[in-house]
């Protein structure tokens, strides 16, 4: 890479550069190989079906764009209608992490953490929401750096429109703040 952009990979300012990268891609993309499920194996009965939806909102979320190889970076918002199990609230994020650690586009992404829950904890219902933005985007290219991208994956009952507009109501940032 760094002949390609044409610096001398063999300079002394240069020659820890490539262990560096390695190190970090390794740390980017270390969900590769990593099965997300297992962080919802601890799921715990709770009797018949509870009905109450389970709001984890405002997820760290950094992932690599697998076109580019570069970062984006945002929210996850992830709601879910129990059926008869729970997991404890941190296996949410972990989820989302491993998934992540991915070469990554943002709509799959969403789409495959909806289905881990989805099939880890048969629940009533998924919803999740990504916001990011993209160093494809901000970067490069088109250069806007405060764009975002927004996307909905959705299973079960949280797929109906009603139920998502409660969802999306408890992610709305309250009247007169910005967000």
């Amino acid at each position: 890479m760094l002949s390609a952009i044409g610096s001398d990979p063999d300079c002394p300012e240069l020659a820890s550069t490539p262990f560096r990268v390695a190190d970090a891609y390794a740390e980017f993309f270390a969900g590769v190989g990593t099965d997300p499920a297992g962080f919802l194996s601890d799921a715990v009965p709770v009797g018949a079906d509870t009905g109450e939806l389970v709001l984890v909102r405002d997820i760290t979320l950094r992932s690599m764009c697998e076109h580019h190889l570069l970062p984006f970076r945002g929210r996850a918002h992830v709601a879910y209608r129990p059926g008869r199990r729970v997991v404890g609230l941190s296996a949410i994020p972990r989820v989302i992490e491993t998934l992540a650690a991915r070469p990554q586009v943002q709509e799959r992404l969403g789409e495959q953490i909806a289905q881990t829950l989805q099939d880890g904890l048969d629940p009533a219902g998924v919803l999740v929401v990504l916001e990011a933005s993209h160093g494809c985007v901000s970067d490069r290219g088109v250069r806007q750096v405060d764009a975002t991208t927004v996307t909905v994956a959705s299973r079960g009952v949280l797929a109906e429109p009603a139920e998502q507009a409660a969802v999306f109501a408890l992610l709305a940032p309250p009247a007169g703040a910005e967000r």
